[in-house]
């Protein structure tokens, strides 16, 4: 974390004031010491964060690469979370053993990483609002700032539910906000999504005020999207069908608009090629977090759940297969089981499937090493690799399952095949396309231009033939999400249909972080009394 000189001046003032008794004094030095150290981590992002010739522009720009910074998924949440929780939750992998209790390392991390981030968009909200020209100049920064608030702020609540919210991350505007209220999920998700819509009407692509002046621009210092506003206004839309879809359930009233508006009015979206994601080795930094994850973790292999659901035992093989998951120390696919018979005894397993010395010879994983892992280079590599934020395969399943149920939209069955067809075919090319640019990936597996034409009309697969089950679709969307857990967690609790083997998913929602409890204690105790209980069984809003 970059420290300016004058953070330590006003630390070394207040430590000399610290006997005072004046609390009004200390206060303020507590509020000003905070407010200067709303800076975002440097580290990796030095480039874009330096500008001397416009240190105003620079430093605002700094704050809002600082947000993009923080959409890295953290190590902890990674670890205690990803690995330990929801993967088997989803049944996209499966334990082989409950060694990793303290999941409230992880929780703290996902908690720590998106308050920090919200405290650099409260800044940049309240610097746009005291610009000293035309706010029409700040209409585009205004727009991609909202987004990304959107973006984090639907993460974080769908995994605890209610959150402070609308006077969190403004501590250092005013003391009053240093312990906000919860807000309720269903306010946060409507205030969103309007946010979304204004994002998307007031964006300019011309880059032009009425005056003729030119908006204010992040410019290079936008490493998410390179400024580019039509991809912003892509971004958007695609965000706002994924949380009309996601709430359409308990309120189809406000969300159907959405959708028509986006399906019906052909509205921009992300489309093959354009797909949002975080690829370090275009954005400067080292990801080393994934395979510190699974190294250290271990327990993660492949689960009988998604083997079945990738035709396991069919000449219809799922051509992604290769590219999630490993084959065992034998050479052969061993799925291990999400769950057991009563009174069966759970498979002895081990190996050290994620562990380094792969690098020098990836057939070494341990002869104790009986069933298939995650696939080693995709969770090894720290360069090109992405962290995936929205994909075009996942526009087309939304799409998909809309026009298939008629939300939204006038119900269509061939119209909502051909949008299942082309989120599989997307699927496929986006998953390869990364193997193919993976620089460690050797030897590559290679999806066919036959493997991507033909899977999606399989037999096993196939929409049309299998009478228009809107179980495929999640199907499909569940399995793109292979490296988004906690997408294919919101899909397994929302629609409850998701592949699963054993009893249903009853885990919904993380526990808030023992922080809350310990300083902001009224407002979290009157939300525990709200809910009934701080549990992992409370429902998200959005749940039936």
């Amino acid at each position: 974390m970059q420290r300016y000189p004058e953070q330590d001046l006003l630390a070394s003032l207040f430590k000399h004031l610290s006997d005072m008794n004046n609390t009004t004094i200390k206060n303020y030095l507590v509020l000003i010491l905070c407010s200067l150290t709303i800076t975002s981590c440097d580290r990796d992002f030095e480039e874009i964060n330096v500008n001397p010739s416009k240190p105003t522009a620079t430093f605002m720009a700094a704050l809002f690469n600082g947000v993009v910074e923080s959409l890295q998924l953290t190590w902890n949440g990674q670890f205690y979370v990803d690995n330990e929780i929801l993967y088997p939750a989803t049944q996209l992998g499966a334990l082989i053993g409950n060694d990793w209790s303290n999941t409230a390392l992880g929780i703290d991390a996902i908690w720590e990483n998106y308050y920090h981030s919200l405290k650099n968009i409260r800044e940049l909200e309240d610097r746009f609002d005291n610009y000293s020209g035309s706010q029409e100049e700040l209409l585009n920064v205004r727009a991609m700032t909202k987004i990304l608030l959107a973006y984090k702020t639907f993460t974080i609540t769908d995994l605890f539910g209610d959150i402070p919210f609308f006077d969190a991350g403004k501590g250092n505007q005013d003391l009053k906000y240093l312990k906000p209220k919860y807000d309720d999920q269903e306010s946060i998700y409507k205030f969103l999504l309007q946010e979304l819509q204004w994002a998307v009407e007031n964006i300019d692509l011309n880059g032009v005020s009425s005056e003729g002046l030119p908006l204010y621009s992040f410019e290079s210092y936008d490493a998410l999207l390179n400024s580019d506003m039509s991809r912003w206004i892509k971004f958007a839309n695609a965000l706002r069908l994924r949380y009309a879809m996601r709430m359409v359930e308990v309120d189809e009233f406000f969300a159907a608009p959405i959708i028509s508006e986006i399906i019906d009015n052909n509205s921009p979206v992300i489309e093959e090629g354009e797909d949002v994601v975080l690829r370090p080795v275009s954005l400067g930094y080292t990801k080393e977090s994934t395979h510190w994850s699974f190294r250290e973790h271990k327990n993660l292999r492949m689960g009988s759940t998604v083997w079945s659901a990738m035709q396991g035992d069919s000449t219809d093989r799922d051509p992604r297969l290769p590219i999630f998951f490993d084959v065992n120390n034998a050479g052969a696919w061993a799925p291990y089981p999400n769950a057991l018979p009563t009174g069966t005894a759970q498979p002895v397993e081990g190996g050290i499937p994620y562990g380094g010395q792969r690098d020098g010879g990836y057939a070494i994983r341990g002869i104790e090493n009986k069933y298939s892992s995650f696939q080693y280079y995709l969770i090894r590599d720290e360069n090109d690799i992405p962290e995936i934020l929205m994909t075009a395969a996942e526009v087309r399943f939304h799409k998909a399952e809309a026009i298939l149920r008629g939300i939204g939209t006038i119900q269509n069955k061939n119209l909502a095949d051909t949008e299942y067809t082309l989120g599989i075919s997307q699927s496929l090319k986006f998953w390869n396309s990364e193997v193919q640019n993976c620089e460690i990936w050797e030897p590559k597996v290679t999806i066919s231009n036959t493997e991507i034409f033909s899977y999606p009309v399989a037999p096993a697969v196939s929409l049309s033939n299998n009478n228009f089950d809107l179980n495929l679709i999640y199907t499909q969307k569940w399995l793109h999400y292979f490296r988004q857990p906690r997408e294919a967690f919101a899909l397994a609790r929302r629609t409850g249909r998701t592949p699963r083997e054993g009893d249903a998913l009853r885990y919904n929602r993380l526990k808030y972080p023992a922080s809350e409890a310990n300083y902001n204690t009224e407002n979290y105790q009157a939300q525990v009394a709200k809910m009934g209980g701080d549990l992992n069984e409370v429902k998200m809003w959005w749940q039936e």
